[in-house]
């Protein structure tokens, strides 16, 4: 990783690789500040952003446990303001045709990114996802009255609206705010002491900077409001911001991870059964075109074939990547799990590296 800090590609990084329950290397290379030469520390706080996603996958799975939903309900059954919704039948520049799906959308269609929903908040509220300005269930209901961009089930399309919608239906179901459920049910029963929504202050210094990649060099990421604009900390949002709300560190995502590696156990702490995990993990979208061999379960994205084994993973490997550079991928043929963690938007090519070092150097 130090190559890619000499060649001021990122300013620092932290890794943690993880094989048979057990970690082996948890590193820190680099700054958290280019300017300031702080040194990364394996301790630093990162915003983990889309990562959140599989741990509302998890939320969610958890209250089918408890009865409290299944994944083939319409989503109208727990947010009735999905009633009516409109799919696009016809598109001519900016003239649409609406008409009734075929059917309504699902958990499921949303766990597996197949509900059409769009990527993100609507013109009206596009600002959303910077400002932080209105709550969840303000946000869902304005998103539950957009069309669908196609019959749901049909095709993929990478959702951040369907993802709150699910937050919501947990802070529905659960009768209580999406980020206390996550403290409440995953965060404390896992001993991660160092996961938020809302970081406290006695802890904002230990986030690094964020980064952009501008011509080959880092600059700080001061255009966006989540990375060193005013929303960097979330102080004074409403909106959590459940597509991508986490600040973590490796050591806390590997509880989580090695939870799912172990079939929804760590340490005498069940969250979910064998089966549910067996569930999540297994492919989903079928045929459905994602990006060659790669599909997607509840809440992972999941090698499927030759085509998505670019870093080297074994088929049936899952995992999530972050807006600003992070990424986790779990091997359950080889027990394995990686972490990387940097605070930089721009391409994957150091988390490839990171992932195609790691099976590198297996050699059983």
């Amino acid at each position: 990783m130090q190559q890619f800090v000499d060649a001021e590609r990122i300013a620092g990084v932290v890794t943690l690789v993880a094989r048979r329950g057990q970690v082996v290397a948890l590193d820190a290379v680099g700054y958290t500040d280019v300017e300031t030469k702080q040194k990364m520390s394996t301790e630093n706080i990162f915003q983990i952003h889309s990562m959140t996603k599989p741990v509302i996958a998890v939320g969610i799975m958890m209250l089918a446990e408890q009865g409290l939903l299944s994944t083939g309900d319409a989503v109208e059954k727990h947010l009735p303001e999905f009633r009516g919704q409109k799919v696009i039948v016809e598109r001519d520049g900016d003239r649409l045709v609406l008409g009734k799906p075929r059917r309504p959308i699902t958990i499921r269609d949303l766990l597996t990114h197949t509900s059409g929903m769009p990527l993100n908040p609507p013109e009206g509220i596009k600002e959303l996802q910077g400002d932080l300005h209105k709550t969840l269930n303000e946000t869902v209901l304005i998103l539950s009255q957009q069309p669908l961009l196609f019959e749901p089930g049909t095709a993929w399309q990478y959702s951040n609206e369907g993802m709150a919608t699910l937050a919501r239906i947990i802070e529905v179901l659960s009768g209580m705010p999406f980020e206390t459920y996550l403290e409440q049910w995953i965060f404390r029963p896992l001993g991660m002491v160092d996961t938020f929504v809302y970081p406290p202050k006695e802890k904002f210094h230990r986030m690094p900077t964020a980064y952009i990649q501008k011509d080959g060099k880092l600059a700080k990421y001061t255009a966006d409001p989540l990375g060193e604009g005013k929303m960097k900390f979330r102080e004074g949002a409403k909106y959590p911001l459940p597509e991508g709300a986490l600040y973590s560190t490796a050591a806390d995502l590997y509880r989580f991870y090695q939870l799912m590696l172990n079939g929804g156990e760590l340490d005498g702490v069940r969250l979910l059964s064998p089966a549910t995990v067996a569930v999540m993990t297994s492919l989903h979208t079928g045929d459905i075109e994602v990006r060659p061999g790669v599909g997607w379960g509840f809440g992972w994205q999941v090698v499927k074939g030759p085509e998505g084994q670019d870093g080297l993973a074994s088929i049936g490997t899952y995992g999530h990547g972050g807006r600003y550079g992070t990424y986790c991928f779990l091997d359950p043929e080889k027990e394995l799990i990686g972490i990387f963690l940097v605070h930089r938007e721009g391409d994957s090519v150091e988390r490839t590296a990171f992932q195609q070092i790691v099976y590198g150097a297996l050699t059983d």
